[in-house]
């Protein structure tokens, strides 16, 4: 992180704007901020830290005394701070709450805090957040550290520079952590003990495993009768040995269980052979039985059996002569339909009373009718054109009246729209307000919700300031408490250490071996469990007090949010104020809407102008085409007219003409078609007949009607041939089969046999069988479970054995890891990475301090264990050169303190800035101390400060001491004008920047 530029304006001491320019330093690398004492030289770090964090070192996060008392009620209180971190260029501008003039009404109002974070982006500001609590959050995420820690690293301010040497392994944790991100390393750790969890849960897992196993194995034997005499201990070695005395009986018992099974399946194989001997023999006698009559039926039906095969060979025959018999018959069928035919049509042709020729009238009128064809058409649409001619002269006389109305219409208008107008501009004249009316309305409305919301903050902020002053209180009671206890511990030390005394042994403090006056043990000792208690109590009210204070802090925000939003009106004013502005917008809107709806009118009259006119000039067009179209029309129809009388001749009209000739013309073509069919059915039936006389003489039917007498359709004939080879098979069929079975029986007693008594002997022998078969499969499968029990129980012991060893392993690392035994220095595995860190933060502070105290002190780190188990590994020893011994920082001198403190923060920037991805510490600033050295060794400390020339950091000093502006330029100088207030100079010009 590197400061840019810092404006402070009513902030401190300083009423008018001051600036400071850091970027100006760079060359130097060290500058000097002088001043005489109060003159405000601190307040340059206040505003570096109100900006950045909204508090200050020396006000414990209060923001009262911040605003400069030299300011008046019209001037502002600001401060704005420009840095960057990485490669991003940020400003923060940052106000505290003050009271100001309240714009309405007279007195003064709380002007609101205020926040700004803006980002520096391709030449110009863009701002990033502007509430206080979005803001703060953006901070966080940019600086990475917060308050008391950049107070710590960066900001070294009065009374707490040596924070970071005095204090607790907890506090030095904290920082640091931030510093190197090892947060990292507590996830680890969280890890290391899910892994833990995870391998003594899978133990369990496989214990249960092998115990569930015995405990199945047991119930099997206990189930089949297994166990003998033997009692299951709880040792799993015995118990395992007997299940396996108990598979070895299963074994033999199922090896027994297989030999009785095999003999009853023998038994019962010779009884299913006799029962299907019975059953054979049983049905040879039957089926006998059942041929022998089946036999006789096909005897009694061969007459019937003859008469179907004559019957067929008849048919057969006929069936030859089919085709010229129908033949003959259609043909003289054929003949007569066309006899009948041709005398039907003569009679007509004489009743029409022709005479010609049918072919020569055909001829002849086939021509006429095709020219007369041609008019009829034209007669046809004759009635329809001279309608539509009637049509056309009505239509063109509507038209013209039409024109003649719509043309008084036309003339109405623009007296109508002239008068619309007038009303329209009086109504627009009336609304114009309404607008700013509305918008201030609004703007009352708004105003009124956020005085509601200023009263009921202003109660919770009172509130939270409440419990704020009260948790302040428990705080500092329970501080007290702490500390009265501490007293008390110390004062009765020298009883403790009495108690411990043995005449004849060194004493532990002085070694003396003599104890002549041993203190008095307190009458009311203070325990490590006393202490333990007061300091928890302690933490706790301190964290409510921290918890109450931004509590405070976000009600004093929100309400001074809402009383600026307010502007200071009451919630009776407002509304006071809103009802007068509703009349007049309700005036303003009425006459908004009568303006609206004028317009809509005069829309309409020159939409209903504009629609006449555009219709007019349709209906024009419209008359000069029915003009037109009329005429055309008349002529057509005139000519039509004349062809239609010159084709009809005689008759009424075309079409009766047309129809006569075209009946005269059809019925001569249908007599000459007639004569045709006649001669030529009589030759078809001469020849028919010749050919059957012919086909007849050499069969054995005497005529045609007996040959259609005989014959049979095909699928009847088919059942008769199928009947007659059915019969004759069954009958072969019968006499063979009644020879086997009489050849069958023969070979038995057919008296002895009994079926019934074959299938009892057969029932019995299966039961027994299936009896004995599944003893043989319990058997089976209990031996066989037991074997596989044994084998599962040896697998699941070995795979807990396994799986011991392992989370054995994971649960002494995951313990280690978290600083449990067997860690003996109690160190988690952050607390160890940090204690690495620690130790080159301490030798880079050590080649500081060797030359600014002379070669007296170096720092140490120390891994010893704490008292109490508190936290550990992150101790701060000091070696003194001179004693040889070590000793804790408290122990210092003010002097002391200060060059370790500053030697302490100096190598903490280096290690710091060196680690990649690490937050980059490019500005310090150290505030006074340099009071409290001698002249000799301030002069090393100024001798340490000028090396940090060459490493690219500026470091500021803030001191009144004259002796260090000899040595160092001082080109910052704080001062106090005329009436109090301060200013600074600066005397290197600015060299700018993103202003």
């Amino acid at each position: 992180m590197k400061l840019h530029r810092l404006e402070l304006t009513g902030f401190g001491p300083f009423r008018e704007r001051q600036l400071v320019d850091f970027d100006a330093f760079d060359a130097d690398g060290v500058f000097l901020i002088a001043g005489r004492t109060g003159a405000g030289k601190s307040s340059i770090l206040d505003g570096v830290s109100f900006a950045l964090y909204g508090s200050v070192p020396r006000y414990d996060g209060g923001e009262r005394r911040l605003r400069s008392d030299h300011c008046g009620l019209e001037d502002p209180t600001e401060v704005r701070v420009e840095f960057t971190v990485g490669d991003s260029r940020w400003r923060v501008t940052r106000s505290p709450d003050y009271e100001r003039p309240a714009k309405r009404g007279g007195g003064t109002t709380v002007e609101p805090a205020h926040v700004e974070v803006a980002e520096f982006v391709d030449g110009q500001w863009v701002g990033r957040a502007a509430r206080a609590r979005e803001a703060g959050e953006l901070l966080d995420g940019i600086l990475g550290v917060n308050a008391q820690q950049f107070q710590q690293v960066i900001l070294l301010a009065q009374n707490k520079f040596s924070r970071f040497l005095l204090a607790s392994n907890v506090e030095r944790q904290a920082l640091l952590r931030t510093l190197f991100g090892t947060r990292r390393f507590e996830r680890y750790r969280d890890e290391f003990e899910a892994r833990k969890r995870d391998a003594a849960r899978a133990v369990d897992r496989a214990g249960e495993r092998v115990r569930t196993l015995f405990d199945e194995a047991e119930h099997a034997m206990a189930a089949a009768a297994l166990g003998g005499d033997d009692e299951p201990g709880e040792d799993l070695t015995e118990r395992r040995h007997a299940i396996e005395r108990a598979e070895r009986r299963a074994a033999y018992r199922a090896e027994t269980a297989t030999d009785e099974a095999r003999r009853a399946a023998e038994t019962a194989s010779r009884a299913i052979a006799g029962h299907q001997t019975a059953l054979a023999q049983a049905q040879t006698l039957t089926d006998l039985e059942r041929h022998r009559a089946a036999l006789a039926d096909l005897s009694a039906q061969t007459d019937r059996i003859d008469a179907d095969r004559s019957r067929a060979a008849a048919a057969d025959a006929a069936e030859v002569l089919r085709a010229p018999v129908e033949t003959a018959a259609r043909a003289e069928s054929d003949r007569a339909s066309a006899v009948r035919a041709a005398q039907t049509l003569r009679l007509q042709w004489d009743a029409a009373e022709a005479g010609a020729d049918p072919v020569e009238v055909d001829e002849r009128l086939a021509g006429q009718i095709a020219v007369w064809e041609a008019v009829l058409a034209r007669e046809a649409a004759l009635p329809a054109r001279e309608a539509h001619l009637a049509r056309q002269e009505t239509a063109i006389a509507e038209i013209e009246a039409q024109r003649a109305s719509a043309a008084e219409q036309r003339a109405a208008f623009p007296q109508q729209r002239e008068r619309l107008d007038a009303e329209r501009q009086q109504a627009l004249a009336a609304a114009a307000p309404c607008d700013a009316l509305r918008a201030e309305r609004e703007r009352l409305s708004a105003q009124r919700g956020a005085s509601e919301r200023a009263s009921a903050l202003a109660a919770a902020a009172e509130t939270a300031q409440a419990r704020h002053t009260d948790a302040v209180a428990a705080a500092v009671a329970a501080s007290t408490a702490v500390t009265t206890l501490l007293q008390r511990r110390l004062a009765g030390y020298a009883g403790e250490l009495a108690t411990s005394l043995v005449a004849g042994e060194p004493c532990a403090v002085c070694g003396a071996t003599a104890h002549p006056r041993p203190a008095a043990a307190h009458p009311d000792p203070v325990t490590d469990d006393d202490l333990a208690d007061a300091e928890r109590a302690r933490d706790v009210a301190a964290s409510r007090e921290k918890d109450a204070a931004a509590a405070a802090r976000t009600a004093r925000d929100d309400a001074a949010d809402a009383a600026a939003a307010s502007g200071g009106a009451s919630v009776e004013e407002l509304d006071r104020d809103r009802a007068r502005l509703d009349a007049d917008l309700g005036t303003a809107q009425a006459a908004t809407a009568r303006a609206a709806d004028l317009e809509r009118h005069l829309a309409e009259v020159d939409e209903l102008a504009s629609r006449a006119a555009a219709e007019d000039e349709k209906r024009a067009e419209i008359l000069a085409a029915a003009r037109e179209e009329r005429a055309a029309l008349a002529a057509t129809v005139s000519a039509a007219r004349a062809a239609v009388d010159e084709a009809r001749g005689e008759h009424a009209t075309v079409a009766e003409r047309v129809a006569q000739s075209t009946a005269m013309r059809d019925l001569a073509r249908r007599l000459t078609a007639a004569a045709d069919r006649e001669a030529e059915s009589q030759r078809a039936l001469d020849l028919a007949e010749d050919d059957l006389a012919t086909r007849l003489q050499p069969s054995a039917f005497a005529d045609a009607a007996a040959v259609v007498a005989a014959l049979l359709e095909e699928d009847e004939r088919a059942r008769l041939r199928e009947r007659v080879s059915a019969h004759a098979e069954h009958l072969a069929a019968a006499k063979a089969r009644l020879l086997e079975l009489e050849l069958a029986v023969t070979g038995f007693d057919a008296d002895r046999v009994d079926v019934a008594a074959a299938a009892d002997a057969r029932t019995a022998a299966e039961t027994a069988r299936e009896t004995a078969v599944s003893a043989q499969h319990s058997a089976e499968h209990t031996a066989a479970a037991l074997r596989t029990l044994v084998q599962r129980i040896d697998d699941a012991a070995g795979a807990a054995d396994g799986v011991g060893q392992e989370a054995a392993a994971v649960i002494r690392l995951a313990d280690t890891v978290a600083g449990r035994p067997p860690n003996t220095k109690k160190m988690d595995l952050e607390t160890f990475v940090l204690a690495a860190e620690l130790e080159e933060i301490v030798a880079a502070a050590n080649l500081r301090l060797s030359d600014m105290s002379a070669g007296r002190y170096s720092l140490h780190h120390s891994d010893a264990l704490a008292a109490r188990g508190a936290a550990s590994g992150l101790g701060i020893e000091v070696l003194d050169a001179h004693t040889g011994r070590r000793r804790p920082p408290q122990s210092l001198s003010g002097g002391e303190t200060f060059l370790a403190s500053l030697a302490l923060a100096l190598g903490l920037a280096e290690v710091v800035t060196s680690r990649a991805g690490g937050i980059r510490l490019d500005t310090l600033f150290i505030d006074e101390g340099f009071g409290s050295l001698d002249p000799e060794t301030l002069d090393l400390a100024m001798r340490t400060l000028d090396e940090l020339r060459a490493g690219g950091r500026t470091v500021g000093v803030i001191s009144h001491v004259e002796s260090m502006k000899e040595q160092i330029p001082a080109p910052v100088s704080v001062s106090t004008v005329a009436g109090g207030a301060s200013s600074i100079t600066q005397e290197v010009v600015a060299h700018g920047g993103a202003a």
